[in-house]
């Protein structure tokens, strides 16, 4: 198969994948244990800002998988769904999400451009996606992590705090491309930096194993595709808060 096809399979899988997870306004079917969704990393510039009452300002480095198709359904993609969740979690603060797509570029193809990307922006936090192109199309893993390595770095000269997504889970592509070494490079480099990682594969691997979700499946209704994206915006939301230690004194 062509690498243009396996970018498409993965792709498809993308738009409608989500992670379910464990919080006490969680909808059924987004459970998920807490071991995933924890961080031994911070994200102090996050938690300083909650602390002072500022605005939070955050940024999603992503590709076509963090946008769902269909007239006005980007309000139900995962960094909407992330930013109504964080709403919902801190009520006092000014919270606002803004999205670059950055479709079919390696970790190396965005790192290069991340010094352009970033002018004039002073987001709190930068969320970075990558892996899944690098994965599609062999890159040497070595260069992989010097790529995800060099952004990492560029992205904290803005003084943002930043989380790294790592590739998702498809059980319709995972017999065609390795994505383990490009999973453990991503880890490798977060715990270089003392950065979080939040492990969409294991989340989409575990849900895909339980059932929650049809993963292999050719075709989806945009009525699943705003679901798991849901899933996935609450995960990240529940994430960000317990990385940056946020009790519910500064959640009120």
């Amino acid at each position: 198969m062509r690498p243009g096809c396996f970018l498409g399979l993965i792709l498809l899988a993308a738009t409608y994948a989500a992670a379910p997870l464990r919080a006490e306004d969680a909808p059924a079917g987004c459970d998920v244990p807490a071991s995933l969704l924890e961080s031994e990393s911070s994200l102090p510039k996050v938690e300083a800002a909650v602390k002072a009452g500022q605005p939070l300002d955050i940024l999603v480095i992503g590709s076509r998988s963090s946008t769902i198709s269909g007239p006005d359904a980007n309000g139900f993609a995962y960094p909407a769904r992330m930013q109504a969740a964080l709403k919902d979690k801190l009520p006092q603060l000014a919270i606002n999400v803004s999205v670059e797509i950055q479709a079919k570029k390696t970790a190396a193809d965005v790192a290069g451009g991340l010094a352009k990307l970033m002018e004039g922006k002073t987001p709190t936090l930068v969320l970075w996606q990558t892996g899944t192109v690098d994965a599609m199309r062999s890159v040497d893993p070595d260069d992989f992590r010097s790529a995800v390595d060099e952004g990492v770095v560029a992205l904290q000269k803005t003084g943002a705090d930043v989380i790294l997504i790592n590739p998702q889970y498809s059980p319709r592509t995972e017999t065609m491309i390795s994505v383990p070494p490009y999973l453990d490079n991503m880890r490798a480099v977060a715990q270089a930096h003392d950065i979080p990682l939040f492990d969409r594969f294991g989340i989409m691997h575990q849900w895909n194993d339980q059932g929650d979700f049809d993963l292999f499946g050719a075709h989806h209704g945009l009525e699943t595709a705003k679901r798991v994206h849901d899933c996935l915006g609450r995960a990240l939301a529940t994430f960000v808060i317990g990385a940056a230690h946020l009790g519910p004194a500064q959640r009120n």
